[in-house]
């Protein structure tokens, strides 16, 4: 049969540090499906990849992890990472050091004696979502089913609680307490709220004294090969598939007049729009408090907004939106019989009596059966072609299931064919712009056998990859228009540099920066603010320059000259420079932390000892390929 490619929801990362294991393990048990993972058998007995003192770091546990990593890495990136590609990262090596540590504070908290109650236990399964019945509260039955189906005992989920609870613990007792030196804070607090006041004088073509002259064809040549990785396509996929694409399929469709009628009658409603009021409906208690605000209105004591704000209301809380005549009920005819927008009532709502704003008038849209009839006919045709498709399926199993090529398939099924060079990187067009496309486009190898592909839209598509085709340079003539453009924009730069450099030494010989052109100037910015239109660098260059200094700042397609006008220092007062110092405060209140805790653990792994067994480890990465 037909395969459907999918993408499976990834669970993004949750856990930041030791105290939230409890949070991992159910993003594991409800997202992961361990089960189905297979990490139940490692060659046949291997529990366990080592220890830490007397603490064994299971099998399962360290494979769950990796698989979390590299699931929370896969979210990150937008696309599937294999397990070449997580070793690549490192993410074995950063797995295998969290279960290190997990092991040396589960050796410690034995061996001290920290342990969790059953009524803490109790208390964190009880509030977990993740096993809560349809009443909201906690689910016996869930919690039994969830467990079963994840391949873990109620006795191993609660013993890894009640560790987590105890590393918790154990942690808090190391991190907690740490105050950021004051000499350190007051320091980093000056250099990050450190501000500068400058001028920036923008130069343009306009700014040159002649426009840069057209490039010659050895100009472009030149410039061509010094660039020759600007102009370079990049590696790609020669694939070529076959495809039933429902577009192309439903012209050859026929259509039924009777079933074409019927289609219109039951989508009556999307073709005959009656005509709509947009309306807002303000209710009072009575009848008399209604007439009392309407009489008010009229007499022009009171608007209509003033009336909501006083009972109270905001505007959003009484628009009804648009609304036919029918729905208004009883309000209908007095809200339909304003011609222009108005105020209508007091009439009874299904909240009481209220008067009626009305805001637009919506003029009815009737669609008949002639004019809808093209659009229905396109829809009825592309959905029988899909129908038609979905019917071929094992017809084109059967044909590849025996060996045909390609292109003997397209001849006897009468499909498509086709060859693309397919580039991840470039902007999808035609077939590739299909999502289930591209995803078996990048899982294509070379000697994969083509398998059909039913996609979303209906479309059935086989793909066969033909080479791996090297970063290929372009030649000159099909890139001249990106050539003479990158050309021209380095020779106007080199001409803008040239020119600026003139106009800062006038400047320094005491003409005013002004009398080049509008100045822009900012009289205090700090390190990480913003400059609409200037490159990045600007603000770094800044900060390195002394006072009355001009320096010359280039970026893609930005020329400009920027002359330091004020050191000044950070602000002390105020909620912003009160905010500053308390987040730096933080910051190095949990990098101690963070330091203090990194040391601990590992004291605690030395002092208890480490063993790892390669095998086992090697064994959990040979499931994971």
């Amino acid at each position: 049969m037909a395969k459907t490619t999918q993408t499976e929801e990834q669970p993004r990362r949750k856990r930041q540090k030791a105290g939230n294991y409890v949070v991992w393990v159910i993003l594991v048990l409800v997202m992961i499906g361990l089960g189905g993972f297979g990490v139940t058998n490692f060659g046949g007995g291997i529990t366990a990849i080592g220890k830490v003192g007397d603490r064994d770091i299971e099998t399962t546990d360290y494979a769950r992890a990796l698989q979390q990593e590299m699931n929370a890495l896969s979210a990150q990136i937008g696309q599937p990472v294999t397990f070449a590609q997580a070793q690549a990262f490192g993410l074995d090596r950063q797995v295998l050091q969290q279960v290190i540590t997990r092991a040396a504070l589960d050796n410690e908290t034995a061996r001290i004696g920290i342990s969790a109650g059953d009524a803490s236990v109790a208390a964190e399964i009880t509030a977990m979502q993740a096993f809560r019945g349809s009443a909201g509260s906690f689910d016996r039955e869930a919690y039994r089913f969830t467990l079963e189906r994840n391949n873990l005992t109620e006795a191993q989920f609660e013993r890894s609680i009640r560790e987590d609870i105890a590393r918790s613990v154990l942690q808090g007792a190391v991190v907690g307490g740490f105050t950021a030196p004051a000499p350190l804070t007051d320091a980093l607090t000056a250099y990050a709220g450190e501000r500068r006041g400058f001028s920036l004088l923008e130069l343009s073509a306009a700014d040159l004294p002649a426009p840069v002259a057209e490039p010659t064809d050895a100009d472009l040549q030149t410039f061509h090969d010094a660039n020759i990785d600007r102009f370079t396509r990049p590696e790609a996929k020669r694939i070529t598939y076959v495809a039933l694409i429902p577009e192309t399929v439903a012209p050859t469709m026929e259509v039924d007049e009777t079933a074409l009628r019927a289609l219109y009658d039951d989508r009556i409603d999307e073709f005959m729009i009656p005509e709509k009021r947009l309306v807002e409906r303000l209710a009072f208690p009575t009848d008399a408090d209604a007439q009392a605000a309407k009489a008010r209105l009229d007499a022009g004591e009171i608007t209509f907004d003033a009336l909501v704000a006083e009972r109270g209301l905001t505007l959003d809380t009484i628009d009804l939106g648009d609304v036919t005549k029918a729905q208004l009920g009883a309000a209908g005819d007095a809200v339909f019989a304003l011609t222009e927008p108005g105020i209508a009532g007091p009439a009874q709502s299904d909240v009481g009596p209220a008067l009626f704003r009305m805001n637009a008038i919506l003029a009815a849209q009737e669609t008949t059966f002639d004019e809808a009839k093209e659009t229905l006919s396109a829809e009825m045709r592309t959905d029988a072609a899909r129908r038609a498709i979905s019917a071929r399926i094992e017809e084109i199993d059967d044909l590849l299931a025996s060996g045909a090529e390609l292109e003997e398939v397209a001849q006897e099924a009468k499909m498509d064919i086709a060859t693309i060079d397919y580039i991840p990187t470039e902007t999808p067009e035609g077939i590739a712009a299909y999502p289930d496309f591209r995803e078996a486009a990048e899982a294509l190898q070379e000697g994969d056998f083509p398998e059909a592909i039913l996609l979303d839209d209906g479309a059935l598509v086989a793909l066969r990859l033909d080479e791996v085709v090297p970063p290929t340079p372009i030649p000159l003539d099909e890139v001249r228009d990106d050539v003479t453009a990158a050309w021209k924009a380095e020779a106007e730069a080199k001409a803008l540099a040239a020119r600026a450099e003139e106009v800062k030494a006038e400047v320094e010989g005491g003409k005013s920066l002004a009398a080049f052109g509008i100045v822009t100037k900012n009289p205090a910015i700090i390190r990480d603010g913003f400059v609409e239109g200037a490159p990045q660098t600007l603000l770094p260059t800044l900060f390195a320059m002394t006072e009355g200094e001009i320096r010359l700042v280039q970026g893609d397609g930005f020329t400009g000259l920027l002359r330091l006008d004020a050191i000044l220092p950070a602000e002390t007062a105020g909620e912003d420079a009160e905010a500053l110092h308390d987040s730096i405060a933080i910051r190095i209140q949990q990098t101690l932390a963070q330091d203090a805790f990194a040391l601990f653990t590992n004291a605690l792994s030395a002092e208890a000892g480490i063993q790892i067994d390669q095998t086992a480890v090697n064994a959990v990465h040979a499931q994971m390929n």
